[in-house]
């Protein structure tokens, strides 16, 4: 029964989710953190975070996580399949049909409309995960600098890859992390 869950619960996700991986975040925890309880907030923003950091989808590598996570690799399959079978289907018909697809001015007004939403969810998702971030003094100077950066790169056109800030907040994390390890050691 769980398998058929998880399937279907992927399969909505990947059916409505427009926006990319950003986008999906604020459904992938309303789907498996408030709706279902398979997985609690802390563990869902760990899963992000390494699903940000390695190679492929967002979506993907979460819906692998939590498939692995509760029915092994026959889970973790049909989560795989279940968030990108909609996705794929999408695409074919729209690859066959496209020039005409986009010339019909409906098409072209819901886009807009569905661009909008996408705004919509990717600011949700940061909202949710500030929110919920513990504020030490030491997270809020990181959010801050990291904001500050992003938003003067965006503003000012500078071209950084996102390949750069990923591995820059990797190095900065794992330093913070054997800081207080250190710390702490020496506390004992």
């Amino acid at each position: 029964m769980i398998l058929f869950q998880l399937f279907i619960s992927m399969l909505k996700i990947g059916a409505f989710a427009f926006g990319g991986g950003y986008a999906i975040i604020a459904l992938l925890e309303n789907e498996f953190v408030t709706k279902r309880g398979w997985i609690d907030h802390d563990e869902f923003m760990n899963v992000v975070a390494i699903a940000e950091s390695t190679p492929g989808p967002i979506a993907i590598n979460v819906a692998t996580y939590i498939g692995y996570k509760l029915k092994g690799f026959l889970g973790a399959t049909l989560a795989t399949v279940g968030v990108c079978f909609p996705s794929f289907i999408i695409m074919y018909v729209v690859s066959l049909f496209y020039e005409r697809f986009m010339e019909i001015s409906l098409v072209m007004a819901a886009f807009r409309g569905v661009q909008i939403c996408v705004i919509y969810l990717i600011a949700s998702a940061a909202f949710k995960m500030l929110k919920k971030m513990k504020k030490t003094p030491r997270n809020i100077a990181l959010f801050t600098v990291t904001f500050c950066g992003m938003t003067a790169c965006t503003v000012f056109d500078f071209r950084i890859s996102s390949i750069i800030f990923i591995f820059t907040a990797g190095v900065v994390g794992l330093s913070a992390f054997l800081i207080n390890k250190k710390k702490k050691e020496a506390k004992k």
